[in-house]
């Protein structure tokens, strides 16, 4: 149970921070891109990221699911659930406004749709971040059992 407390804290805490960084720091930076280059830099820029965030989504739901069948000793089960259903909130909202916003900018710079992408981000900001609570409160007490 600990090596899975401390992937799913580990996992949820890098997507915190990376989520954070891409909310405060490279989306605004998008309009410095320049329209001549943006196109390449928007689909390299999706295909490196792929290769961070997939791991990191794929344990987190991995161990969200794993400790909402089977929470940590003296912690409520429901809010192993309540990680799980934001995890798959995040998933969903990823798939169906982030990716198609990046699609779109993977063919031709579109402000509507990048300041759409930093705005509607702000969601999935804000629940990791919750998500992140929920890892901390589940891997609390963890060394003592």
């Amino acid at each position: 149970m600990n090596a899975i407390l401390l992937l799913h804290a580990g996992s949820t805490w890098g997507m915190v921070g990376l989520i954070w960084f891409v909310q405060l720091v490279h989306y605004p930076l998008l309009v410095y891109v320049g329209a001549d280059r943006f196109v390449a830099y928007e689909r390299e820029h999706c295909r490196r990221t792929s290769w961070v965030v997939g791991p990191l989504m794929l344990v987190e739901l991995a161990t969200a699911a794993w400790l909402a069948l089977d929470p940590p000793t003296g912690k409520a089960p429901v809010i192993a659930w309540l990680g799980v259903g934001l995890v798959a909130a995040l998933w969903l909202c990823t798939a169906t406004v982030q990716v198609p916003l990046h699609n779109r900018l993977s063919q031709a710079y579109d402000e509507s749709a990048a300041a759409r992408l930093a705005r509607t981000n702000w969601f999935r900001t804000a629940a990791w971040t919750a998500r992140g609570a929920i890892a901390l409160y589940l891997l609390a007490d963890w060394s003592s059992r």
